[in-house]
C-alpha cells in the first residue's frame, strides 16, 4: 500500500474477538465508514445532492448488511464464546 492509500484510506487495529469473519467484517465496517464520511463531506460541500447522498449511503449499509450475514458474523451460538447467556 502506497503512503497515499495510507492516507486516504486508514485502518485501525482490531482488538475484538479473531476470527477471520470478524476481521473480514471488521474491514468492511471500516470501509463502510470511511465511505459514509467522503459522501457526508461532499453533501455538505454541495457537491453531491442530499437525496443522492441518501441513495449512496442506503446502498452501501445494504451492502455491509449482506457481507455481515454472508459471513455469518454473531451467527454461531454453540462455538466459543458465542453462547447466548
Amino acid at each position: 500500500m502506497t503512503d497515499r492509500d495510507e492516507f486516504l484510506y486508514p485502518r485501525s487495529r482490531y482488538y475484538g474477538d479473531v476470527k477471520p469473519e470478524n476481521l473480514v467484517f471488521n474491514a468492511n465496517l471500516q470501509e463502510f465508514a470511511q465511505k459514509v464520511n467522503y459522501i457526508c463531506n461532499l453533501e455538505t460541500a454541495g457537491k453531491v445532492a442530499p437525496e443522492a447522498a441518501y441513495k449512496q449511503i442506503k446502498e452501501l449499509w445494504h451492502n455491509l448488511r449482506q457481507s455481515k450475514q454472508e459471513l455469518a458474523v454473531g451467527q454461531h451460538p454453540l462455538r466459543g464464546d458465542d453462547r447466548e447467556k
